[in-house]
């Protein structure tokens, strides 16, 4: 009887340790059914960043966005920093968003028509080298695609300037101060 009942927990236990490694197998891959997917990341900067995290938080496919800084020298800035024009850093948004329900073209998108990328270091009454125009890419590919989406607009004559918006290797991005993160939502204005 004891053998039976070892053999049984054995079969079981084996059933278990299968369906766990399958199961891990298939979140790996993002599939589904395993409940989770790949998301995949993008870095934008077109201004103050408290309307900047707004704007892609309402794109459907965006999971998760923060506002930081990247794109200078200094390492773990603080705003105060940042706003001293001495870094070299740009207000950013960090989207990370899930490539089943959306596109990079689609940020992209949402990038360009949000802000305006004809003037430089400036966005509404806002100056300086933080409130910068740029898609900071972090993939080869996404650097192709926000090219040639940027060529797209200039030969299309979109806005009435030249587009100064840059396309620049991701660097290291700093999250900002906490009161900063959702700003829209936790005050209910942005600057515009």
């Amino acid at each position: 009887m004891i053998r039976f009942a070892v053999a049984i927990f054995s079969v079981m236990l084996a059933c278990l340790i299968a369906a766990r490694v399958s199961l891990a197998n298939s979140i790996d891959k993002g599939n589904p059914a395993g409940g989770a997917s790949k998301l995949d990341r993008a870095m934008f900067a077109a201004g103050c960043f408290w309307k900047t995290q707004y704007v892609f938080s309402k794109v459907p496919g965006v999971v998760k966005t923060q506002v930081g800084f990247t794109g200078g020298t200094a390492p773990n800035p603080s705003y105060e920093q940042v706003c001293t024009n001495k870094t070299g850093h740009a207000e950013t948004v960090l989207v990370e968003y899930d490539p089943s329900k959306t596109t990079y073209r689609k940020l992209l998108e949402a990038f360009w028509m949000n802000h305006d990328p004809t003037t430089t270091n400036r966005q509404g009454p806002d100056f300086g080298t933080q409130y910068r125009s740029v898609v900071f890419y972090t993939t080869p590919e996404q650097k192709k695609e926000a090219t040639e989406y940027k060529a797209e607009l200039e030969k299309s004559h979109k806005f009435n300037a030249p587009i100064v918006t840059a396309i620049e290797p991701a660097g290291q991005f700093y999250q900002a101060e906490e009161y900063h993160q959702n700003y829209y939502a936790k005050h209910g204005a942005v600057c515009f």
